[in-house]
């Protein structure tokens, strides 16, 4: 979902935005406060509208004003304000971690995978019984997760209908193409710029209102996912929302199927029959096992996608 948005912004401006991740997070803190008074649902909604209406106001009051001079003011402008949100955030809800729970409609397991010694692999709806799970390894999958799954999907699939099969769609990627001929048709193309910001921003809110009850709203979450977005777009493809799913995917692969291998370069060599041992050159290196090395394994991606095909497995632009 943060991707999405990124990319949206990236492939219809050209702006590549650095405080995506902070609106992630002011989407997550706003939708905290609304649920107390609201509930959940019409905070997942408001939320992300607020976040989008702020976001437009960015586009509108700043991010056009340095337009004119490149995409490196356009990157230290949004560099700056991801740590003017930062500081707001910490003033007003504090440094520490705030109880936004799910609700309960999304509180539970979705489903539990079993592992039987005598039955073997299966799949239970819901959270499995304590009498079953007592001879058997249980790994519950919670409905947050299901449900930013689906969300996603949905989000991805609305999105690309909009841009491709709308007449909206048109004019906003004609927009970035051919501005003077899109403004000779009548259009705004400065006020379509600006929604596609504030859309871009209200999609980065409505991920951090499903990420704030999944894992923790704190003023760090923005630093989290911050970087390992821009890892996701790079891989995918800039510009490309099939590639941002795509990449979402592959990331997500990388970061979790090593944590599952207990194994090493070391280990590797030993059962080929070579001698590997603290002598050995590079030793400090082979030792480390791919559970260890998981977290850099997006990021060397990354270097080798940029050098090999800086454009991403499905990117469409060349800047």
């Amino acid at each position: 979902m943060l991707s999405s948005g990124l990319t949206l912004i990236f492939s219809m401006m050209g702006v590549l935005n650095f405080a995506h991740a902070s609106f992630y997070m002011l989407g997550a803190y706003i939708a905290y406060s609304l649920v107390g008074v609201l509930g959940f649902w019409p905070a997942l909604v408001l939320a992300p509208l607020l976040v989008g209406v702020l976001g437009a106001g960015f586009e509108r009051m700043a991010l056009r004003r340095v337009h004119k001079f490149g995409h490196v003011a356009e990157l230290l402008i949004t560099f700056g304000l991801s740590y003017v949100v930062l500081e707001l955030v910490q003033l007003i809800w504090g440094r520490l971690a705030v109880p936004f729970a799910p609700p309960a409609a999304l509180q539970g397991s979705a489903f539990t995978i079993v592992q039987h010694p005598l039955q073997g692999l299966s799949l239970v709806w819901g959270a499995a019984p304590a009498q079953l799970c007592a001879g058997a390894a249980c790994s519950n999958f919670p409905l947050t997760r299901l449900f930013m799954m689906v969300v996603a999907l949905l989000m991805l699939l609305a999105l690309w209908l909009l841009l491709t099969r709308t007449r909206i769609g048109l004019v906003i990627q004609a927009a970035l193409t051919h501005p003077e001929m899109v403004e000779a048709l009548g259009h705004n193309v400065p006020r379509v710029l600006m929604l596609v910001f504030g859309s871009g921003c209200a999609l980065a809110a409505l991920a951090g209102v499903i990420g704030g009850i999944t894992f923790v709203t704190e003023p760090n979450m923005a630093v989290i996912v911050g970087s390992i977005i821009f890892v996701v777009v790079v891989v995918g493809g800039v510009g490309s929302l099939a590639g941002a799913f795509v990449g979402s995917l592959l990331i997500g692969l990388l970061q979790t199927l090593p944590l599952t291998v207990d194994g090493s370069l070391a280990s590797l060599f030993t059962s080929w029959g070579l001698a590997v041992g603290p002598t050995t050159f590079g030793y400090p290196i082979l030792k480390l096992s791919m559970a260890q090395v998981a977290p850099i394994l997006p990021y060397l991606l990354m270097v080798l996608i940029l050098i090999f095909r800086p454009k991403g497995l499905l990117g469409t632009r060349d800047d």
